[in-house]
């Protein structure tokens, strides 16, 4: 048997992390030949089941976002008419909520995979490849049918990150794309509008592979590695030494990008920072909102008033790269309050300041409390607010 992993970016320049974690991991669990495959949203449908029908796989595993599962929709519905009998599987965040409604609506779906898939899959594909299904009910973080019922099991324990193995064997074929990597998974923090509020505690990968997993990027001298943690530096531990391993193995080369809590940063943490190669390092920060009252609502624990002081006396050390973050559409703010967030932002000249509109994720305590804040929001994704009690759509 033959099994495909399938990973439909938004764009070129992107690679699947989830997808890459997965086959890496399972390729010495299996005994089924195992294939990635990683398409885009703007190639055309016909193309890419044509690609996919090609590769003649008995297992097609798809990862789905906010940004391809309407995609994954039409794939699946197209791929179950021209080889129906093909076992089509799927996971990801957006299928790991509500996953009992998504899988009633669509029958093409044979499998859905529950949250983290590195432990999950290669089980699943072994209990295929034997041909007794019964195996499936003793395997957690699953959906599957049996009998033209949608049977479920218990979520599954978190991934060991000591397990995670290293996701690019075939690093020169994506030389030309940013590659992503993560340390840590989980969050500390509880903000409403995030998936990573809910997904457990936090777990770091050990040191040492961190290091050596490093190793291989500064060596390829690859121009970009976006670090994926929810909260990089929610251990300052942690985050130092990483931080300080860059810093003393800079290939002159690699720039890292990382997600962080700025307000959690303390006076030693700046002085290293002030220390760094210009253009090394990459820092991304949600400021969300300035409204008291919604940093509040949206339980973001963040001081924002030290958070900011904190961005600007980065900026004067005119070498890091910052990336400022604002939320529109959140509870509390108005366009009298977005436009004093806007400008406070602002005034701090980030490199890069981005403005998104709030997505009602699956899961989050955002799609719970919408209806409180009579929040209404698009059906199709990415699920973007299009009207809340403190703002109409003009």
């Amino acid at each position: 048997m033959k099994a495909l992993l399938i990973g439909i970016n938004s764009k070129y320049i992107h690679t699947n992390l989830a997808i890459r974690d997965i086959y890496e991991y399972g390729k010495k669990q299996v005994t089924c030949e195992l294939e990635l495959a990683e398409y885009t949203i703007n190639q055309r449908l016909p193309i890419i089941i044509d690609e996919i029908y090609r590769k003649k796989a008995d297992i097609i595993l798809l990862s789905c976002y906010i940004w391809n599962i309407d995609y994954v929709r039409n794939i699946i519905a197209t791929y179950k008419k021209i080889a129906p009998n093909t076992i089509i599987v799927i996971g990801g965040p957006e299928v790991s909520y509500h996953s009992m409604d998504f899988m009633s609506a669509n029958p093409q779906v044979d499998i859905i995979i529950k949250g983290e898939g590195e432990d999950i899959f290669p089980k699943v594909i072994n209990t295929l490849t034997s041909g007794d299904l019964s195996h499936l009910a003793s395997t957690d973080g699953l959906l599957y049918r049996m009998n033209d019922e949608i049977m479920e099991t218990p979520d599954a324990p978190p991934f060991d990150m000591a397990k995670l193995p290293f996701p690019y064997a075939d690093l020169d074929s994506v030389s030309d794309k940013i590659l992503y990597f993560e340390s840590s998974r989980g969050c500390p923090f509880k903000c409403s509008y995030c998936l990573s509020s809910v997904g457990g505690k936090v777990r770091f990968m050990p040191l040492e592979k961190v290091f050596a997993y490093l190793d291989i990027f500064l060596e390829k001298k690859v121009p970009q590695v976006k670090f994926v943690d929810r909260t990089f530096n929610c251990s300052k531990t942690h985050a130092l030494a990483i931080w300080k391993y860059l810093k003393e193995h800079d290939n002159m080369v690699t720039n890292f990008h990382f997600e962080v809590s700025a307000h959690l940063f303390d006076r030693e943490t700046l002085d290293f920072l002030r220390t760094i190669r210009p253009e090394q390092f990459q820092l991304e920060v949600g400021v969300q909102s300035t409204n008291p009252n919604t940093i509040k609502q949206i339980k973001r624990s963040a001081d924002t008033d030290k958070l900011l002081d904190i961005c600007k006396e980065i900026d004067g050390f005119h070498n890091i790269h910052q990336h400022l973050d604002l939320i529109a559409g959140l509870p509390y703010e108005d366009i009298a309050s977005f436009e004093n967030s806007f400008n406070t932002v602002f005034a701090i000249r980030p490199q890069q300041l981005q403005l998104g509109f709030l997505k009602i994720l699956k899961g989050s305590l955002m799609e719970q409390e919408s209806a409180m804040h009579d929040i209404q929001y698009s059906h199709v994704s990415p699920f973007e607010v299009l009207t809340t009690k403190w703002l109409d759509y003009d």
